[in-house]
């Protein structure tokens, strides 16, 4: 472990650190000293400033992704849940493999590789049986090989069952919101489900703003009468502006679309879409779309580190049949997620062959990516037997209107574990962690159950 830096920031001491673990772990065992490859892995500690020096319980973060960095704070009111879980624990938050500080992996990365099959080898080393690995070294070493407690958002829960499956001796109390997934996995099950999710939530956001039905449509038409490119050369189809509909698992989003969309056009009011061909012909040609609102659109839906790359590898587990672009497979079932359908319906999150290529970003990656989707063998990140003997108290926030992760799926999992316990909420989207309230009542309620005696009385001891 190297220290890197220790400052204060409103509200919180803060500790940054760095080790080292191995690239790949076949053949390494957490703990013990590696051979082969070593890549930095990058994690920050923090601290209520008056408890620095008192023995506190360990609550590591796992972040949502895949391909996600640990949360970079702002201050003790900026997350919700870490103002909480400081009156109680010191906090880790680490940068998972491949992001942030550790070993950052993006575009540049992949260029490197003239042969497909080495690349593709290389990017499944950044999955959930290497993340495990990592925080279960880092446990080891830096940490006294105490158990700590472990918090995981999103795909951060899918590390959960995976850390209860390889290291359950490493966790004490395991609290997830929103990221149980479905054991055994099945990529084409989670979009068969999930699908019908992306349209019903498209449909709420035009019966909240019905006038964006038109706008959208419009939009639409223009790219395909025009070439519109974004500021970063890449051009804007109608399949890109679809994927806008990743956000909706997430408050306030329909407002986020509104606005967007309010400012979609540098002239005219975007009455185009229900003209006749001629009207629709002469004003078209006429229209253009704000630069304000192109630049939002290339941010909202450019490659966020290997979030893209990575996305339905996360569901390989063991020996399976290849994935061959599960999303795109579903999608080809269901007519109605056409773009030249309308109303337009939006995609959540979902990747598509061709993504890969008109992002310039994620052209990179191809190769691989097309590689890995014919792969029938991965490691294995779920001991279902392991699963349903488990110890481990294991608290989840499972939202039943999840649109990413299905809460029926959650449920039938969460029956098979041992020892967890579920609070089902309509009262919150995906990321209802990030506000005041969740994970106080996951707190609260493991409490109130005897859950966390042993964390305490350890740390006091």
């Amino acid at each position: 472990m190297t220290k890197l830096a220790s400052y204060y920031i409103p509200g919180m001491y803060v500790e940054d650190h760095s080790c080292k673990v191995p690239l790949d772990w076949n053949g390494n065992t957490p703990g013990q000293g590696f051979e082969g490859k070593a890549i930095s892995l990058f994690y920050r500690v923090l601290c209520a400033p008056e408890r620095v020096n008192q023995d506190l319980p360990v609550l590591l973060f796992l972040q949502g992704g895949p391909g996600g960095a640990g949360p970079r704070p702002l201050d003790t009111h900026s997350d919700g849940w870490i103002d909480e879980a400081l009156r109680h624990f010191r906090i880790v938050l680490p940068d998972q493999r491949g992001t942030g500080r550790s070993e950052h992996l993006d575009a540049s990365t992949m260029t490197a590789f003239d042969d497909p099959r080495q690349a593709a080898a290389f990017l499944k080393h950044f999955l959930a049986d290497s993340i495990v690995r990592d925080f279960e070294h880092l446990r080891r070493t830096s940490f006294g090989n105490r158990a700590w407690v472990t918090l995981g958002q999103s795909y951060g829960g899918f590390l959960t069952m995976s850390y209860l499956s390889m290291f359950p001796e490493g966790v004490a109390a395991a609290f997830t919101t929103g990221g149980i997934p479905h054991i055994p996995a099945d990529a084409v099950e989670v979009y068969r489900h999930t699908f019908p999710r992306m349209q019903a939530k498209t449909r709420q956001y035009y019966a909240r703003y019905p006038q964006d039905v038109e706008r959208v449509s419009t939009v639409v038409e223009l790219l395909n009468t025009q070439k519109v490119s974004l500021e970063n050369g890449d051009a804007l189809t109608p399949e890109r502006l679809q994927t806008l509909g990743s956000d909706f698992g997430m408050k306030p989003s329909f407002e986020r679309m509104h606005w967007l969309f309010d400012t979609a056009f540098s002239n005219g009011d975007g009455s185009l879409y229900g003209a006749s061909d001629s009207a629709a012909s002469r004003r078209g040609s006429d229209m253009r779309l704000s630069d304000d609102f192109l630049n939002a659109v290339m941010t909202r839906t450019s490659t966020k580190s290997l979030y893209w790359p990575l996305q339905e590898f996360i569901y390989a587990d063991g020996d399976i049949e290849p994935l061959r672009w599960a999303a795109q497979r579903v999608r080809d079932e269901l007519p109605e997620f056409g773009s030249d359908r309308r109303p337009l319906l939006f995609t959540g999150e979902a990747i598509f062959p061709w993504m890969f290529e008109q992002e310039r970003q994620l052209r990179p990656f191809k190769a691989a990516v097309d590689v890995l989707m014919e792969e029938s063998h991965w490691n294995s990140i779920y001991d279902a037997a392991r699963l349903a003997e488990n110890d481990v108290p294991l608290q989840s926030a499972v939202y039943y209107d999840d649109m990413y992760v299905d809460s029926g799926m959650q449920l039938d999992t969460l029956s098979r574990v041992g020892n967890a316990h579920a609070w089902v909420t309509n009262s919150f989207e995906h990321d209802g962690v990030h506000g005041d309230v969740v994970f106080r009542t996951l707190f609260d309620q493991a409490r109130d159950r005897g859950d966390l005696e042993t964390v305490f009385a350890q740390a006091k001891g």
